[in-house]
């Protein structure tokens, strides 16, 4: 069984910055793409960042130039390093990854809380 663990969440002043990290693990070997989701109170739940296995990187435009994603294949993880964080980021971070030729797998996310 593949399980997903994200942490790094948390509450942080306008402006600040956290790292989100989610690690996969369980019978895994192969990972394609991984990519971070997150869902506003009321909002629907929106792509933030994705990396694909040759780190291909696409971002939403509300979050290019102060989000970062990367990923770490040895260790199964990706990170999301956000920066200059806005209230408008508040949001739960959910990680999801394609693992073992095309099975998706998502974490149970993690609160972002931004206040101003």
């Amino acid at each position: 069984q593949v399980r997903l663990v994200e942490s790094g969440g948390g509450l942080v002043q306008a402006g600040g910055s956290l790292r989100l990290s989610c690690a996969a693990s369980g019978s895994i070997f192969r990972i394609d793409a991984m990519a971070w989701y997150r869902q506003a109170p009321g909002k629907q739940r929106e792509l933030v960042a994705s990396i694909s296995s040759a780190s291909r990187i696409n971002y939403a435009d509300s979050v290019k130039g102060r989000f970062t994603i990367s990923r770490d294949n040895g260790k199964n993880s990706v990170f999301l390093q956000m920066n200059t964080l806005q209230p408008e980021d508040t949001a739960v971070y959910s990680c999801t990854m394609t693992i073992n030729y095309g099975m998706n797998y998502w974490g149970k996310g993690t609160l972002v809380t931004v206040s101003s």
